[in-house]
């Protein structure tokens, strides 16, 4: 937990200096890549993922140590060439559950946040889930297994396996000659992200592009067809707690309603998407029918909103670095205190991002909460006094009084209105 936090506050800063290059880069090109909110709903995810996956919110069915100590054919120390099996067995492991988390229903839950963006640039990698809570496929790894490669490697590959696949999330990026072969590039993976029925589920690769071409998923981009993003089924919400249990919702739902028993079993495994006769009949949902007109999700927002939730997203990140830099002296049950009120600041200002005239009284209990947390502590925020100084303290308590503040005056004066009366 420790170690993979400050590997965290390594490579963070990386993604967000590469996201402000693509954007120097498109407006240099006149290209419309990013939109704003969409951008801070992006980032907000990927810190509600990297939180949950420190604070260890997932179980697996098996662990990777068990099966290499039962399977092992053979027990060697970890070299480079066991590394070279590691990353190719994590990347097989990688493709499969991509797959499967495309063409079963009850998977896709835990997939639709990453597709959920209508734009396609490097922000929309980091849209990454916190609906998984169990892990079923270690299983998949037995190549690694047999071959003895150890625990440990594993554990080193797969982070850096992950972080890899950060770059290719762009649209600036034409194609790259013969790596078009061997490797997943951004027009394999833009294939991969589009909603035009030619492009559905093809390139589950996430580093090597040959897996799709053995198994028959391979999809090259067309000129012809500019790739169109997002999900068919639109999430339409900036707050990634909604998208992500939207699709799970929609599956518990459906279960209740329909009359077939057989149907309220099978529907959780049935092919993505597939909902009962009469639960499609009586209880219709949205869906993209001509996937080159449509219009994008969006939010009537001024300057003032739109810099406003990124002053929020930064702030929480400025949480996040402290989180991650002390967490072992944070202890438990010190860092879930701390990730809730993480997740409460982000579940609050994406609901205002969302126009919700109720988003004030969201950050109004978190601002409570954060504020009975530094008085619980007799004026400290999990240890900041002795670690870095009160300043953090004062930073945090003024955080919090002023973000009730500003959204309470954003939702009476622009979203209660239904327009945004400061000026863009």
């Amino acid at each position: 937990m420790e170690a993979y936090g400050a590997i965290l506050n390594l490579v963070i800063p990386v993604f967000f200096l590469l996201y402000f290059i693509e954007k120097i880069v498109a407006w240099r090109r006149g290209a419309k890549v990013i939109r704003g909110l969409d951008s801070v709903s992006s980032f907000s995810s990927g810190i509600t993922n990297v939180v949950k996956d420190v604070l260890g919110l997932s179980v697996g069915i098996i662990s990777y140590n068990w099966l290499v100590g039962k399977v092992a054919l053979v027990h060697v120390e970890a070299t480079w060439l066991l590394y070279a099996i590691a990353f190719v067995a994590v990347d097989f492991q990688g493709y499969w559950v991509h797959r499967w988390s495309h063409e079963i229903n009850f998977l896709w839950n835990r997939h639709i946040i990453h597709h959920s963006s209508e734009e396609f640039n490097l922000s929309c990698a980091l849209r990454q889930s916190i609906s998984t809570f169990v892990n079923y496929f270690t299983f998949l790894l037995l190549p690694a297994a047999l071959l003895g490669v150890p625990g440990k490697v594993v554990a080193v590959i797969g982070p850096l396996h992950l972080f890899l696949q950060y770059w290719y999330h762009t649209r600036l990026i034409g194609k790259m000659g013969w790596l078009e072969h061997v490797i997943v590039t951004p027009s394999h993976h833009r294939v991969h992200h589009a909603i035009n029925s030619v492009y559905m589920d093809r390139n589950y690769g996430q580093i090597f592009i040959f897996w799709d071409k053995w198994f028959g998923t391979f999809q090259p981009e067309l000129e012809e067809e500019p790739p169109v993003y997002g999900v068919k089924r639109p999430v339409r919400t900036w707050n990634p707690f909604k998208i992500n249990f939207q699709h799970f919702w929609l599956m518990l739902t459906d279960a209740w309603h329909t009359r077939n028993w057989w149907d309220k079993l099978r529907l959780w495994f049935m092919p993505t998407g597939w909902r009962p006769d009469d639960v499609k009949e009586r209880f219709p949902v949205q869906s993209i029918s001509d996937v080159h007109h449509f219009e994008k999700f969006d939010t009537k927002a001024s300057r003032a909103l739109v810099a406003w939730s990124w002053v929020q997203m930064f702030f929480n990140y400025f949480l996040l670095i402290y989180f991650f830099a002390f967490i072992g002296k944070i202890g438990s049950p010190g860092v879930f205190l701390y990730g809730a009120f993480i997740f409460a600041s982000i579940f609050a200002y994406t609901e205002l991002m969302d126009r919700n005239r109720y988003a004030h009284l969201y950050e109004i209990l978190k601002s409570v909460f954060g504020l009975y947390l530094v008085w619980q502590a007799g004026g400290d925020w999990f240890g900041a006094r002795d670690h870095v100084g009160m300043w953090y303290v004062h930073i945090v308590t003024a955080y919090c009084i002023l973000s009730a503040m500003v959204a309470t005056l954003l939702v009476e004066l622009e979203i209660k209105r239904e327009v945004p009366v400061f000026a863009r």
